[in-house]
């Protein structure tokens, strides 16, 4: 019972900063013109994404202490917590891509990434995000032993509605490893391009010098945020694969509840990590404080600092 008291209060701290923090980093964007780029598209889709996480905290509590649901309530809601997570991953790769193309074709990388492809890829992401998320209401879930639209309940477990191939193979491997692979290779040729060309122009003509100093800072700290991420949700994944390959190996339920918590607080990393890595964010994040702490305009203040 302590362990259950625990194990909610923590998931709704984790929740409140998700979503307070998230919403900042969105307000910094908007009030910063500084920080509309590109790149900053795609970051509000992954602030946008970390949000839900931290609103269906809620649900994961409902699923991870076997509330009795109906069926269909408890697998729409384990897919949904499927779907934000995947929406996280899909933005993370969507930056990794964007930010290999700045570097790779720098002369046309604003041909390239014209508004009406940043929306197209945004639909993108979200939209495969959310048929990775609830494949398994299209066949893929355990078989309902009370019947489909059946009004008697059930113990709300992922592993009751949700088949484990489908956690391992499309939800991991294919939804989570393989984007983590990509991404790290992308990271790893944005450095290699930027070490090169770092070497190659021995004074700063042009401001070209200077461009690539800021994207060597700007794909370190969206590097750690990748690293992080797989910190946060590697764990989790490895779990389940054991428990899928290896049934016979029990895992406590607190190391179940860790790996939870530990996938859940991801959603507050990214804000602290733009906090500490990016100071026009850091300045902006005060002001905003400043402002609404005093009561002062908040167009003036924030105007100030640009």
């Amino acid at each position: 019972m302590e362990h259950t008291v625990a194990y909610i209060c923590l998931e709704s701290v984790i929740a409140l900063l998700a979503i307070l923090g998230n919403i900042l980093v969105i307000w910094v964007v908007k009030l910063n013109s500084a920080c509309q780029t590109t790149t900053c598209h795609f970051i509000i889709s992954l602030a946008l994404a970390d949000i839900a996480v931290g609103l269906a905290i809620p649900m994961a509590i409902v699923v991870d202490l076997n509330v009795s649901l109906p069926f269909e309530a408890c697998l729409f809601m384990c897919c949904l917590l499927v779907a934000v997570t995947q929406t996280s991953i899909m933005s993370l790769l969507a930056i990794a891509v964007d930010r290999y193309l700045r570097v790779r074709f720098i002369t046309r990388y604003r041909i390239i990434t014209s508004q009406k492809r940043i929306q197209m890829a945004l639909g993108t992401v979200w939209l495969l995000s959310m048929l990775v998320g609830f494949t398994p209401i299209f066949g893929w879930a355990q078989k309902n032993s009370t019947g489909f639209g059946n009004s008697r309940n059930m113990e709300c477990r992922l592993t009751g509605v949700l088949k484990m191939e489908y956690m391992v193979y499309l939800s991991f491997f294919i939804g989570t490893l393989i984007p983590l692979i990509i991404m790290v290779v992308l990271y790893g040729k944005v450095f290699c391009i930027i070490r090169a060309k770092l070497r190659q122009w021995s004074t700063d003509v042009g401001g070209t010098k200077t461009f690539y100093r800021k994207e060597f800072k700007t794909a370190k700290y969206l590097a750690l945020i990748l690293f992080l991420f797989a910190v946060c949700w590697l764990p989790l994944c490895i779990m389940n694969c054991i428990l899928h390959f290896y049934p016979a190996l029990k895992i406590p339920n607190d190391v179940w509840y860790m790996g939870i918590l530990l996938t859940h607080s991801n959603s507050v990393m990214n804000p602290i990590v733009y906090a500490f890595k990016i100071k026009k964010f850091r300045e902006t994040c005060f002001q905003i404080l400043r402002t609404y702490t005093l009561c002062k305009n908040p167009e003036h203040a924030i105007n100030s600092t640009s």
